[in-house]
């Protein structure tokens, strides 16, 4: 059985990640590439569906022992993980090295004191948990065959089958070290090199180290910044710099729901966003290589922009269910592939608009093409900011007159303009100076209640929305703005939860609310980081630094967030780890860390 969410550690190498639980099972992973085929599919079915397993040897009858300490070695996403046991210590440290070749996940039993009973049980399943491979030794090497994959595992240990599983029984001694490897490789090609556990393991090391070094901040919240950048650029596929929004698909926004979506690919908004948190950290060279994802994307055809692209720029991602797993939990329906990506919102226009325009501002080197196809989208919000869409949280109800989304179109005109300002463009900048004030017009008469001084979901509805909090971020209007300030005291009365987290919308129960989908869902992380941030804003900075601290405790035991919380369970949901939830976290330490709110 699947462990809770938050009781999963991240580990990856850029290219794809695995999810390993407490008790030293690797539940989740695909090969070669985040959006593959997952060879162990246990997170969404059962230990039928594919697992891994490395913790010290228990009786038939009983559960594996978890941890009984674990942590990230230093600023790293090396996973150590410590058992202490009636007949001693041992330690596994689990790792991907960072990839030119075939992709690895390796495994470092140490003894550290007696002399423990050990076990490794592998079992390999390909095409999420549908396909038995064919399991055979070549040589000293134990490989298993699928179609087109072939996984190949190598170790000192002994080895043998059975019941479709791969085992290995063994004991460690302090200071001896046995490492378990599993390579990915197409299933025609010749075996993977053999692999150097140890020298990897440094060289791992060393990259992350190096890595650390380039953050620029230092305030009181670095722990918390450096944990969820190390995230954030787990999340990025190196070969193209685009960033899956979670290495996960189906982890249900209510447990036993239908809330399931795969997020194992690069949204715009979201990978716009944490582009942001990367370059306000020092981190410049992601943000070239996700600029030039984006030009590749896009392609000649802005006006064709999607919300969403695979990690290499594909644009077909057609969503379909997997029936034969039954879902974390038995949350049903567990989909691969995302039918959102041809929905129309217009706030992505707004955040690609706004990454590029940080990028520039922050002295990236100017592409001329990025500049092109700024450009070219505001011509096409120039004709469509005026329509409905289905808005940043992508409803699959009706299209509506989101104000987050007219208020994102703002945003990309706004910052066009202050690109052709600068000299770096060429542009109709009077008329689109008129744009610019026809849309804020536009916003603040039909999207704005008088009665109950707050900004709405829509044009003319009564519901709030939560990302109605970033209009004084995104600079709309000002902090002290009295729409602004009523926006927010309405948002907390409305959409709070009693333990003071915030929800995106009302969901409204089982019936089909704004969204079209029955059922609840969490408070979203995100919405919450939202209200420090607009707390501190507005100058109730102690009361922004609470809520934020109340957020940091939600993390788990390494620094990891889902997408959302639910405080009738007190449990994290949602695909995990989520940068929609990491990239404002490191946000609000920085405006908390400049407006000097924090604890001593």
């Amino acid at each position: 059985m699947a462990g809770r969410i938050e009781d999963y550690a991240l580990i990856g190498d850029m290219q794809t990640a695995a999810l390993v639980c407490r008790d030293g099972t690797v539940d989740w992973l695909c090969l070669p590439r985040f959006d593959s085929h997952a060879v162990f599919a246990g997170l969404l079915g059962t230990e039928e569906h594919g697992f891994w397993r490395l913790g010290p040897a228990c009786g038939a009858d009983s559960a594996p022992p978890s941890a009984t300490r674990r942590r990230y070695r230093g600023d790293s996403l090396i996973l150590e993980s410590e058992y202490d046991t009636a007949r001693g210590t041992i330690r596994v440290t689990d790792f991907m090295p960072p990839r030119d070749g075939a992709p690895q996940l390796i495994r470092i039993v140490e003894g550290v004191t007696g002399r423990v009973p050990m076990r490794s049980e592998l079992r390999m399943r390909f095409s999420y948990g549908r396909v038995v491979p064919w399991v055979h030794k070549v040589e000293t090497r134990t490989v298993a065959v699928a179609g087109p994959d072939s996984v190949w595992l190598d170790t000192e240990a002994e080895t043998y089958g059975k019941d479709l599983t791969t085992y290995s029984d063994f004991t460690v001694s302090p200071g001896e070290r046995i490492a378990f490897t599993i390579s990915w490789q197409p299933s025609h090609k010749e075996p993977p090199a053999l692999p150097d556990p140890e020298g990897s393991l440094e060289a791992t090391a060393g990259f992350w180290s190096e890595w650390v070094d380039h953050c620029t901040y230092h305030g009181p919240y670095r722990e918390a910044v450096v944990r969820s950048l190390i995230t954030l650029k787990a999340l990025t596929y190196a070969p193209t710099g685009g960033i899956v929004a979670a290495p996960t698909t189906s982890l249900p926004e209510e447990i036993g729901g239908v809330r399931n979506w795969d997020y194992r690919y690069t949204w715009l908004r979201d990978a716009a966003i944490t582009l942001s948190s990367l370059l306000r950290t020092g981190y410049r060279e992601e943000a070239r290589a996700w600029r030039e994802w984006l030009l590749r994307a896009v392609a000649g055809d802005p006006e064709n922009l999607q919300i969403m692209y695979g990690i290499a720029g594909e644009r077909e991602l057609g969503e379909a269910e997997l029936d034969w797993l039954p879902g974390y939990e038995n949350s049903r329906p567990v989909r691969v592939g995302n039918g959102a990506a041809h929905q129309l919102q217009l706030d992505v226009y707004g955040e690609v608009t706004e990454a590029l325009h940080l990028a520039h501002m922050t002295g990236l080197n100017r592409n001329d093409y990025a500049s092109l196809l700024q450009l070219k989208l505001i011509q096409y919000l120039e004709k469509h900011w005026d329509q409905p869409d289905e808005g940043i949280w992508e409803v699959r109800g009706p299209r509506r007159h989101f104000v987050h989304s007219k208020v994102m179109a703002w945003v990309a005109v706004d910052r066009t303009i202050k690109l052709i300002e600068s000299g770096d463009a060429d542009g109709p900048l009077e008329r689109w100076r008129e744009l610019r004030d026809d849309i804020h017009r536009d916003v603040c008469e039909k999207g704005y209640d008088r009665e109950r001084n707050t900004f709405t979901q829509s044009y003319g509805s009564k519901e709030l929305d939560a990302s109605l909090l970033l209009i004084p971020q995104m600079g709309f209007l000002p902090p002290d703005d009295k729409r602004v300030i009523g926006t927010i005291e309405a948002i907390q009365r409305e959409l709070s939860t009693e333990d003071g987290f915030i929800l995106r919308y009302p969901t409204e129960g089982s019936d089909e609310g704004v969204d079209g989908l029955p059922g609840d869902e969490g408070a979203f992380l995100a919405c919450s980081f939202w209200m420090a941030d607009d707390l501190a804003m507005i100058g109730r900075v102690d009361e922004a630094r609470r809520l934020f601290e109340k957020l940091l405790a939600l993390r788990n035991d390494l620094g990891l967030l889902a997408e959302e919380w639910d405080p009738r369970l007190q449990r994290q949901v949602g695909n995990f780890p989520q940068a929609f939830s990491h990239v404002p976290l490191i946000d609000t330490a920085l405006r908390l860390t400049a407006s000097g709110a924090y604890g001593g």
